[in-house]
């Protein structure tokens, strides 16, 4: 495992649409997290984004995936509100939850999208099943590319508990020491 990747912020935001209660990252670890941050006036959100995401979501939903859509406006906001973005989610039927950024109070950019650093919109951020950001980039990735990136999160996920399985029980047998990185005879 590379420690090098940083724990994902919790996302900071003002509501939640398409879910019945508000979700936090550090309750979602043990999962591949896809965040997908967009605008609904977004061309590229439309047009790729928002129906990758989609597939992503309706591919994975009986895997350890869960698909999060963050709604991060630094344009337009006056037109770009809850009720809006309310209709637009029904009009795409949008079936993942989505937060809506909390707005700065004294630039544009709101509170998320300066955390995660994110360049604009369309991002998406892969998160790891124990909560780290693997992959935050900005622009289109081919399906291929994201499949890709998402199957060897949950290989690695499972490869490591499977290890981690293996080190519980070589822990319990009499006559060894051992942690994270190795064991030693007693």
């Amino acid at each position: 495992m590379n420690n090098e990747y940083i724990l994902a912020p919790e996302l900071e935001v003002t509501d939640w649409l398409n879910t019945s209660e508000p979700l936090k990252l550090s309750n979602l670890q043990g999962n591949v997290i896809v965040l997908h941050a967009f605008q609904m006036l977004c061309p590229g959100c439309v047009l790729h984004g928002i129906p990758q995401t989609t597939s992503i979501y309706e591919l994975y939903k009986n895997e350890p995936v869960k698909v999060i859509g963050l709604h991060s406006v630094f344009e337009h906001h006056e037109v770009m509100n809850k009720d809006a973005l309310s209709a637009f989610i029904h009009e795409y039927r949008i079936p993942f939850p989505i937060a809506i950024d909390k707005p700065s109070t004294d630039e544009a950019i709101p509170l998320t999208m300066k955390k995660y650093k994110l360049q604009g919109t369309p991002s998406l951020i892969l998160i790891d099943h124990r909560g780290k950001i693997r992959l935050n980039h900005f622009g289109r990735l081919s399906d291929i590319q994201v499949g890709n990136a998402i199957g060897q999160l949950l290989s690695d996920a499972n490869n490591l508990s499977v290890a981690e399985q293996g080190r519980s029980s070589s822990n319990e047998t009499e006559g060894n020491n051992c942690d994270d990185n190795k064991c030693t005879p007693a």
